[in-house]
């Protein structure tokens, strides 16, 4: 699974911007907890939020719900934003070696001026200029309503990925009894083979898909910081004015918002 380069986040984007009407967009961005049994002398440093212990699987995935980079190992009573920000992708991002693409305009929407490439991320990451996430709260403006469903129709493909990769391999419904190195092991190596699975026009009777107007911004309950640059903040009210505009409304986005 290496790392992708310039070339291949432009491939993402592309894809993302013709299947989920998402564009400058390289990835969606989660954190899936797998269940192991306590490790001895352990004390809470895998007790989770859920009330089980486990190892967290940080993935990026592309538009074809293919898993481009993960992170496993982290304990799972740290928070997604943590995982993040700790693992060596986090890093990368954060300094700005990752060999994202230069800015460049939405399409349409030359008169916005050019937008940096982001992933899009739940509640529980934070607002970066390369990492976006919905509106916290309820009661919002329409076009931040339309936003927040545009990012959750995008983001949802890691979450797909994240069932698909469960329903293939069994081992995700049953608490784990091994060392939790050879756990991660095992979770790089599944990653692996449903990149191969995918990537071979495999196909799963199980697998979930979500998609169209019944995306919804349900279970977004956990909460990232809010301590976010004004640069992020401009980067999201950018987007958030042009998926109100005629070049990035799509039809169904009125029923839902």
């Amino acid at each position: 699974m290496p790392m992708p380069q310039e070339e291949d986040w432009q491939t993402i984007a592309q894809d993302f911007s013709v299947q989920w009407n998402f564009p400058n967009c390289l990835g969606a961005i989660d954190g899936k907890h797998v269940v192991i049994q306590a490790p001895p002398k352990s004390g809470s440093l895998f007790y989770n939020y859920k009330g089980t212990y486990s190892i967290v699987l940080l993935g990026v995935v592309d538009a074809n719900y293919c898993f481009r980079v993960i992170n496993v190992g982290a304990y799972g009573r740290g928070s997604d934003g943590g995982t993040l920000r700790d693992s060596a992708f986090g890093r990368a991002l954060e300094a700005g070696t990752l060999k994202i693409p230069p800015d460049a305009c939405l399409p349409g929407a030359e008169h916005l001026g050019p937008l940096p490439y982001a992933f899009v991320a739940d509640e529980a990451f934070p607002l970066r200029r390369h990492l976006l996430r919905p509106y916290p709260g309820k009661n919002l403006q329409r076009c931040k309503r339309i936003f927040n469903y545009r990012l959750s129709r995008a983001r949802l493909v890691v979450e797909n990925a994240f069932g698909i990769l469960a329903s293939r391999f069994r081992m995700y419904h049953r608490v784990m009894g091994q060392h939790p190195h050879n756990v991660e092991a095992c979770v790089k190596a599944t990653c692996v083979l449903h990149n191969l699975l995918r990537r071979n026009k495999t196909t799963h009777p199980s697998a979930p898909v979500m998609d169209g107007p019944n995306c919804s911004m349900q279970g977004i309950t956990r909460q990232g910081t809010n301590n976010s640059s004004r640069e992020a903040v401009h980067v999201r009210e950018t987007y958030t004015s042009f998926f109100s505009s005629v070049h990035g409304e799509v039809p169904w986005q009125h029923l839902v918002s």
